[in-house]
């Protein structure tokens, strides 16, 4: 029963969407836990956002002023009268921030690490504007290479249960597509001892193609090296502050970190 509200809590973090197009993928988890990479095309690596010349982002004193803002927020766990704006003024400027393919990987790039929920707004509602609510449990979103992976917990260090899964970048969109699979209790892996019933829900090893549209997603609005904003599926945003501490040792276990 307690596995089972907490599988519940967890899979309300991920918010689903009905218009994932996938076009990159990464690797895949087997059953037994061994990281299986897949043949990827090879291509050319594109530095991170601080070692780029100057683009539209670093043109833009608006951004700048939205984004110190948000990290002031994030970092607090505190919502401001001006942080809804902040992020409306990034969201809807998107476009022109992210020009072409090349600044929305910078995107992408920003997106990787370690990252504690700290705030989220629910689903929209008609002629109102979201607030920014904080999140009152630790909560955390990791990025790497060819992962993603969340969870809940009682602070970076112990975490009570996690999901992992593969990720597929769609640039074009912003759009990161998330699979599911396998489970975490106190970083053992227990995706065996899952009930049917609750890893058919939660889509739990099912490929890229079995989910196909129903595959969970989050839309990138924005990130820096302190701050990261996404949508889900229903509309709502969340903003992240980035951990300092890798999470994956306290998630997963550091066999996963390394791939053992």
């Amino acid at each position: 029963m307690r596995l089972s509200i907490l599988c519940v809590l967890l899979s309300g973090l991920i918010l689903p969407t009905d218009a994932f197009s996938p076009q990159s993928s990464g690797g895949s988890i087997s059953c037994t836990g061994t990281l299986q990479r897949q043949q990827r095309r090879p291509r050319t690596p594109i530095p991170l956002y601080s070692q780029q010349t100057t683009t539209a982002i670093d043109q833009d004193e608006a951004y700048t002023k939205a984004f110190q803002i948000i990290d002031r927020c994030a970092a607090s766990g505190v919502s401001s009268d001006e942080l809804y704006n902040s992020v409306r003024y990034i969201d809807k400027n998107a476009f022109k921030l992210y020009a072409d393919e090349g600044a929305k990987q910078q995107l992408w790039n920003r997106c990787h690490g370690s990252w504690k929920l700290q705030l989220a707004t629910g689903p929209p509602k008609p002629r109102e504007d979201p607030t920014f609510k904080s999140v009152p449990i630790f909560a955390y979103a990791m990025i790497d290479e060819q992962h993603f992976g969340n969870g809940v917990g009682f602070n970076r260090d112990n975490i009570i249960l996690s999901l992992l899964g593969d990720h597929y970048f769609n640039a074009k969109r912003r759009q990161m597509g998330i699979g599911i699979s396998d489970m975490f209790l106190f970083s053992n892996k227990i995706t065996q001892f899952v009930p049917t019933f609750m890893a058919d829900g939660m889509g739990l090893g099912r490929t890229q193609e079995e989910l196909g549209k129903r595959m969970p997603a989050f839309t990138m609005i924005g990130a820096s090296t302190k701050s990261m904003i996404a949508r889900g599926g229903s509309g709502g945003i969340a903003i992240w502050t980035r951990l300092e501490k890798d999470i994956r040792p306290a998630a997963y276990g550091m066999e996963k970190v390394n791939g053992d």
